[in-house]
């Protein structure tokens, strides 16, 4: 069974971004020693032109093969005229209302994402399943991520928008590893306790 896997940059107050999901005041912390961490053990995370600007796109996906993103996330990535932000994976976007994709790449998943996703972790061989965001999208799969993968940064946002956006049943995880970082970030990564 493929392993979904939640990989979120978050503040310390747990915001993965401000009201409106702007989270660009994170980026301060992308260092040569966090940005190095990034490119050696998370590398498919980094989107298709962020690899190429940091020398990196020749890498071999190392943990995922595909990504699930939400609506709002993917439209980031639209407004910059990128209609296939990660094209070195398997991309799905879950929206109702994005309507058709526009890039043959991309596949949108507009009706039981629950099931289509529960589908994706029954496949056969493969490496695992990225779940890139956002808030209500973390929230609708909880039950189906395996592993969370916490970037940390020394930021507080006081409100915003939560690493998981929908009212939720109490769940629990391991602690699995903790990575800390010169500039004050920290990675923490997270087991499903089953």
């Amino acid at each position: 069974m493929r392993k979904l896997s939640y990989v979120v940059a978050c503040s310390l107050d747990g915001f993965i971004g401000d009201e409106h999901g702007d989270a660009s005041a994170m980026l301060r912390f992308l260092d040569e020693e966090f940005t190095g961490f990034l490119t050696a053990e998370l590398p498919e995370t980094l989107p298709t032109h962020g690899r190429k600007a940091l020398g990196v796109d020749h890498l071999e996906n190392k943990r995922f093969d595909t990504v699930v993103q939400g609506r709002a996330s993917y439209e980031v990535a639209l407004r910059e005229g990128i209609t296939s932000p990660y094209g070195h994976l398997r991309e799905y976007v879950a929206s109702r209302t994005l309507g058709a994709s526009p890039d043959p790449n991309v596949e949108v998943i507009a009706d039981d994402l629950t099931g289509r996703v529960r589908a994706l972790k029954a496949e056969e061989g493969g490496l695992d399943i990225y779940l890139c965001g956002g808030s209500r999208l973390a929230g609708a799969l909880l039950d189906e991520i395996d592993e969370i993968v916490v970037k940390t940064y020394p930021l507080v946002y006081g409100r915003g928008m939560p690493m998981f956006g929908t009212g939720l049943d109490l769940k629990e995880f391991t602690l699995d590893s903790v990575r800390t970082f010169a500039n004050g970030a920290l990675v923490r990564t997270y087991g499903r306790k089953r």
